[in-house]
């Protein structure tokens, strides 16, 4: 007997998007999406950065009172790089900038060792030792303004106590540096020690233990294991004291106001710009000291890089 089959209807094929479509469709999508999460952001950085900034650079090339009407002069607000009180203020930046980076360096490297190994009561040093970062750079400059100047601050008893004399802790120029660096050293170091803290604790402990093994004492295994792992965070520290030293400006502004040629670079801007009342010549000191800043920001932004 012969069987009938029927054959059933195919059914209608769907139309299948190519998988390297689909992957770019869904690329695309998730582009769109990050670019709206990243437009608010976006937006404020046009607002509160870029457009200051091209106005800035607009009113270098203008003359621009405080008050009254600007008109353009060309290159002639430049002149102002070569105004002897600014060169002073150029070389006391630079001192105060190699002296703090040093000081402040070494000091927090040197807590950031003491502290990076979890000991009964470890958690309190690094506390205490941290706590400093905390207090505004003004409001601790104000605090040690009173330490300094206050016949009956305790500082000023604890050096009599000493029999060390009067000290004129502001008085001159060098009196002024190691004081301002004092005080720079006691609200930065514990901030800089965590950094340096986080990068030590990152170090592969069986890196020191095949040291160990090899014979290497404590220096050498600080010389040739510790400070070429830790180069990356030591880069990240060095950046930010530089840039923060190369625009300092609370500190000096509260201790001294500038006497004694402790003026820096951004308190020639100030001066500029609110005595001199020429916002014009304080924005070409201004655009100087951008470009000085990304120069040296981008040669350590390299070795930070070089350093993964």
């Amino acid at each position: 007997m012969a069987t009938v089959t029927r054959s059933r209807p195919h059914a209608p094929s769907r139309p299948t998007t190519p998988p390297d479509r689909r992957r770019k469709t869904i690329a695309s999508a998730r582009r769109r999406l990050g670019l709206l999460y990243a437009s608010p952001m976006a937006l404020l950085v046009v607002v509160l950065f870029v457009i200051p900034l091209v106005l800035m650079v607009w009113m270098s090339f203008n003359h621009w009172p405080l008050l009254g009407a600007s008109a353009p002069n060309g290159v002639e607000n430049y002149s102002a790089l070569r105004d002897p009180l600014f060169l002073r203020a150029i070389g006391f930046t630079l001192k105060y900038t190699a002296v703090t980076t040093v000081v402040l360096g070494l000091v927090a490297f040197g807590l950031a060792l003491l502290v990076q190994e979890s000991r009964p009561g470890v958690g309190v040093y690094r506390t205490a030792l941290f706590l400093p970062s905390v207090v505004g750079l003004a409001s601790t400059s104000l605090l040690f303004y009173g330490l300094f100047n206050t016949e009956a601050s305790p500082l000023n008893e604890l050096v009599r106590f000493l029999g060390l004399g009067a000290v004129d802790w502001l008085g001159s120029t060098d009196n002024a540096l190691a004081s301002t660096v004092g005080m720079i050293t006691w609200r930065f170091a514990g901030f800089y020690m965590l950094i340096l803290m986080t990068g030590l604790q990152g170090i592969d402990p069986l890196l020191y233990e095949a040291a160990r093994a090899d014979g290497a004492n404590r220096w050498q295994i600080l010389w040739r294991v510790t400070l070429p792992l830790l180069r990356p965070t030591l880069a990240l520290t060095m950046v930010l004291s530089l840039t923060g030293s190369l625009l300092a400006f609370d500190q000096f502004f509260i201790l001294t106001g500038g006497r004694h040629e402790t003026a820096t670079v951004v308190i020639s801007v100030y001066r500029e710009a609110f005595l001199s009342q020429d916002l014009g010549r304080a924005a070409a000191v201004s655009v100087a000291i951008l470009a000085v800043l990304i120069v040296v920001n981008g040669a350590q932004l390299r070795l930070l890089r070089r350093g993964r």
